[in-house]
């Protein structure tokens, strides 16, 4: 049985800002938490340390901010996600409920592990973030839409020119940024092709026998 790719073509939702640049993997999801045996509960201790720090001093995260729970695209500043390669950090934040980044630049590694869970980190020029997230932090209501089709954030009514890789924008608009359904959706070429591989000897003529279904 075949399986169709999905395509990620717009995002729509409110939004969550992160002012400050270089903010790393490691405050993203500190590290205690990588010990956990899935991603399942990672959404609930993404910018931990963070969020405590903050509440200690008497002020309130964005990411515990009430207005701010079902942001769908966070906006933040330069090197996002730089730091070591967790690939929990944007398995936090997507399963916080995000659909999507946009900033100024991004750690490259983050910035894979992203796109592998189909989480796009767009960028913007550093004046057009600089206004994104001062218009975005004025209104926790504001509605904000990532067309990745027409290469565009809008925020209210303003409009923003994003720049993403064209391979990875493509990728992502027909859906193949998603290997595992890639896969799926080629099981015929994986079983012919597999029996040639030499280290898949084991798995003869049926993937099956390896877990892929």
């Amino acid at each position: 049985m075949s399986v169709a790719p999905t395509g990620i073509r717009e995002i729509s939702g409110t939004t969550v800002v992160l002012a400050g640049q270089d903010i790393d993997t490691d405050r993203i999801i500190p590290a205690r938490f990588l010990k956990h045996l899935t991603f399942t509960d990672l959404g609930r201790h993404v910018f931990e340390d963070d969020r405590k720090q903050m509440t200690a001093a008497g002020r309130t995260h964005p990411f515990d901010d009430p207005a701010r729970q079902n942001a769908s695209i966070l906006l933040t500043a330069a090197n996002f996600g730089c730091g070591s390669s967790r690939e929990h950090a944007p398995q936090a934040l997507k399963r916080w409920g995000l659909s999507a980044v946009v900033g100024e630049s991004f750690g490259e590694i983050f910035h894979g592990n992203c796109a592998s869970i189909g989480l796009p980190c767009v960028s913007l020029n550093s004046a057009d973030a600089a206004e994104a997230r001062a218009v975005a932090d004025s209104d926790p209501h504001c509605l904000a839409r990532l067309d990745l089709v027409e290469r565009l954030l809008v925020i209210g009514e303003r409009r923003y020119p994003i720049q993403i890789n064209e391979s990875l924008r493509t990728r992502f608009v027909d859906g193949t940024w998603d290997t595992l359904t890639e896969l799926a959706a080629n099981l015929d070429a994986v079983r012919a092709t597999a029996p040639r591989i030499p280290y898949f000897n084991g798995w003869q003529t049926d993937p099956a026998s390896a877990g892929v279904r």
